[in-house]
């Protein structure tokens, strides 16, 4: 069975293997180099598609969660913060805590890398899967007041609930009244 180059291109399209068809001769070319079977060049083929479609699900997550900036755990400074415990850290981020739907709640004054802290454990949460939400308690107070001026209290509270991991920083910034 004879397939053209562009009618293959198109099957691919209508399958929604993006990864494959953009770059299918370079993939095929790297699958013949390497003298695989059949098999093992499907299997090739649906490695590359699952990480692109993994790296372009990560990459959405990461802007539907409303990261001020990016933050990873290998920028955080230690030894500048000697109360803050490596291994506690590295622990957080594998996220048991997350899926176990507990609570964190990092503690202390201004500039000790709370936020840092807090995007950068939202980041590996969504990297393993989970969606994220990140606000301010400022931004969070005034969507409930507002929402609950327009009478959309409860669709608000509904639309906060969704995400498995919900980031809230700046509590200490907050005026109680």
């Amino acid at each position: 069975m004879a397939i053209d180059h562009e009618t293959l291109l198109g099957w691919l399209s209508r399958l929604k293997l993006s990864a494959i068809r953009d770059q299918l001769d370079t993939l095929l070319d790297e699958a013949a180099r390497n003298d695989l079977t059949m098999r093992e060049t499907l299997g090739f083929l649906c490695e590359r598609e699952i990480a692109r479609k993994d790296e372009r699900r990560i990459e959405m997550a990461m802007k539907i969660a409303h990261f001020p900036y990016a933050r990873e755990l290998d920028g955080f400074d230690y030894e500048a913060q000697p109360s803050v415990d490596p291994h506690q850290i590295r622990d957080l981020a594998i996220a048991r805590w997350v899926a176990h739907g507990e609570a964190v709640l990092l503690l202390g004054p201004p500039g000790v890398g709370k936020s840092h802290l807090a995007i950068a454990l939202g980041r590996e949460v969504i990297r393993q899967n989970y969606t994220v939400l990140f606000t301010t308690a400022q931004a969070l107070v005034s969507a409930l007041v507002k929402a609950h001026g327009e009478g959309r209290l409860e669709e608000r509270l509904s639309f906060l609930a969704k995400p498995k991991l919900l980031i809230v920083d700046e509590l200490g910034y907050l005026p109680f009244d």
